[in-house]
């Protein structure tokens, strides 16, 4: 009697799970391993999901465009959007840019911090150890979180990034207690790699590179409103179209930072009259020289290569000269030469 009511039992049993598998069966589209096949499988979530396998499935059901995987890059998007037959959809490489220089040789440490060598943990004790509260403390916690090796701290005990590993991804962003580092376009070359709000004479005691708020920068702009002072700090509008460049020469403190090493130069040649527009608009003291009436002339070593006397030139006889060669190891180095 036992086995015979423990079989129907059974039987019972298994005809339930035999119509609940039936009746409550999702049909998987296939499409969604095919697409996560595509994929690096890097699940960094730089695409905004969680993993591979749900960007995937979200390409397959509309809800993202196939351009959003970083490490991918144009030729994973291009083989999705094939295999999907959609739109690749556009998209903007960024990079990962740390607002902060101010390392052993430029800032001032209140304390010795002897705990868990790790910026949370140091964050904990007294705000960190560094004078500036603003400051990177330098512990790498940033390291420790990029899954492709682009964050490392350098001698001056500074997180710094790797652009040639750096694919964007931003999972070093939340890494940061103080939210220094920024995901943004890499065409934006030059930004300001400092987050201090204090006054500037405050500054200056503890930070060498440190942002005093003096509003130079603001100053040197050709387009009016390019960068604003935000809370003592500039704020750079990129689509104002300015460059930029001179405003970073300008800086006192060397708070900006420049991502191109070496600029090409602007050169003058045979056809000009020497009406001295150039020289006129030129930023820097001794850039460009010359007598009027006759041909004026660059001065290689101090020109910043901003361009803004182009436009002044009626005849055209100006254009900037030196391309940019970078090696394997992110230096940078002009042609050798020039034609003057």
């Amino acid at each position: 009697m036992t086995v015979l009511i423990f079989t129907a039992l059974g039987l019972f049993l298994g005809l339930i799970i035999v119509f609940a598998d039936k009746k409550f069966h999702v049909i998987e589209d296939g499409r969604i391993k095919d697409v996560a096949g595509i994929l690096p499988g890097a699940n960094c979530g730089a695409c905004g999901f969680a993993g591979c396998t749900a960007f995937a499935e979200a390409i397959v059901k509309g809800e993202a465009k196939p351009n959003l995987c970083t490490p991918g890059g144009l030729s994973v998007a291009k083989r999705i959007a094939k295999y999907m037959g959609v739109d690749i959809g556009g998209s903007v490489a960024v990079t990962a840019k740390i607002h902060c220089k101010g390392g052993l040789a430029e800032a001032k440490n209140r304390a010795v911090y002897d705990g868990i060598v790790d910026c949370f943990a140091a964050i904990l004790i007294g705000n960190g150890h560094k004078e500036c509260e603003y400051g990177c403390i330098g512990f790498g916690s940033c390291v420790k979180a990029c899954p492709f090796g682009a964050v490392f701290i350098n001698e001056n005990r500074v997180a710094q990034i790797n652009y040639e590993k750096c694919i964007g991804c931003g999972v070093c962003v939340s890494a940061c207690p103080r939210k220094l580092i920024e995901v943004s376009p890499e065409s934006q070359k030059i930004f300001v790699a400092c987050s201090n709000h204090d006054l500037g004479a405050k500054v200056k005691k503890y930070c060498s590179v440190g942002c005093t708020g003096c509003t130079l920068c603001t100053k040197a702009v050709s387009v009016a409103g390019a960068i604003v002072m935000d809370k003592f700090l500039p704020k750079l509008d990129y689509s104002t179209g300015e460059n930029f460049i001179v405003a970073s020469r300008k800086c006192p403190s060397h708070s900006f930072t420049d991502l191109v090493k070496v600029r090409p130069t602007v050169n003058i040649n045979t056809k000009c009259i020497g009406c001295g527009k150039c020289a006129e608009v030129c930023p820097i003291d001794g850039a460009i020289e010359g007598k009027h009436g006759e041909r004026y002339s660059v001065n290689k070593n101090i020109c910043i290569g901003c361009g803004l006397c182009i436009p002044t030139c009626d005849i055209k006889a100006m254009g900037i000269w030196g391309a940019l060669v970078y090696d394997s190891q992110h230096r940078s180095s002009q042609n050798q030469g020039h034609i003057s």
